[in-house]
């Protein structure tokens, strides 16, 4: 792995690690729809601990992109989801869905330093977030100031990402999380979706692995989605679409080989960690299985036709 990716890495693991032990400062009394939430006999219960480390495994909007930007895969706009028709998205599904994929683009740009192209990302996320009411922890004028002035792409990404862990954070604190498993399965969708449509080009072995290591990573995502199936239509119509990727899946084998074990000072005392290397076994026809997959749901879910 590459000295820029690995700095990325070290980045998001940063982030993720702040955003679940750091609690959201509360910004006032607000009432939200009834329709975000879900009463708590309807809902099959994960803990607290289990939903934040599905969480930190999922919603990295930059982590694709920073593999593809690692592997000198050429920038192309036309992966990108279009804002056109984002002012008429009218419900809290669509919303909180495209702010998800928004902001897996906003990753994609940053990464490779299209920063003048965001602006109109971020205006876009800016008015999704607003219209979920989370708009409070979307610094929307210092990130298009550092995407204009191209002046510290660390910070970018950082205040990026750390923006939806708090949203993420803050959505599920106030009883919705619905729409915050929304958010994050949005994230997933438009990375599996870069990453799909890039590897036929570039069928890097990395990137390929990524992809299928994506089988134990939408098995979560599922699980995070499951409470709320049945809330609506748009609800079970997702899930369902995300079965038919997991059951695209199937035969894609993950098996893991133990690594050297490293020694490390931590807090003063030596501190023994365990490496492991996943190995993924996956066919180039179920990979073009996966890809075809992932894009349909995609582009359903970015045309609203669900």
């Amino acid at each position: 792995m590459t000295g820029n990716i690995s700095k990325l890495f070290a980045v998001i693991l940063l982030i993720c690690i702040c955003s679940c032990r750091n609690s959201v400062t509360r910004q006032g009394s607000l009432n939200f729809p009834v329709d975000d939430s879900v009463p708590v006999g309807e809902a099959e219960k994960l803990s607290e601990e289990a939903i934040a480390d599905i969480v930190q495994n999922i919603a990295s909007p930059v982590e694709i992109a920073a593999i593809l930007q690692a592997l000198n895969v050429p920038f192309s706009a036309e992966h990108l989801a279009s804002t056109q028709g984002a002012d008429r998205l009218t419900t809290n599904f669509q919303k909180a869905i495209m702010l998800g994929i928004y902001g897996a683009d906003l990753g994609y740009l940053n990464m490779y330093e299209k920063t003048g192209n965001s602006v109109d990302v971020l205006s876009t996320i800016k008015r999704l977030a607003d219209g979920l009411r989370v708009g409070q922890y979307f610094d929307f004028e210092t990130l298009k100031r550092l995407s204009v002035n191209k002046s510290d792409l660390d910070s970018l990404l950082f205040m990026s990402v750390n923006s939806y862990n708090q949203i993420d954070q803050y959505l599920r604190e106030n009883g919705r999380g619905s729409i915050s498993a929304l958010m994050i399965a949005g994230v997933w969708i438009e990375g599996q979706y870069l990453a799909t449509q890039v590897v036929s080009d570039h069928p890097d072995k990395i990137l390929r692995d990524r992809i299928g290591e994506q089988k134990i990573i939408l098995g979560d995502l599922l699980m995070l989605l499951r409470p709320y199936r049945e809330s609506s239509a748009e609800y079970a119509a997702l899930y369902y679409m995300m079965e038919q990727i997991s059951t695209s899946y199937h035969d894609v084998r993950i098996t893991y080989r133990l690594g050297e074990p490293e020694t490390i000072e931590q807090d003063g005392r030596l501190v023994m960690i365990q490496h492991e290397e996943s190995m993924v076994e996956m066919a180039d026809d179920q990979l073009m299985k996966i890809a075809d997959l992932s894009k349909e749901v995609r582009n359903k879910l970015i045309s609203g036709k669900l």
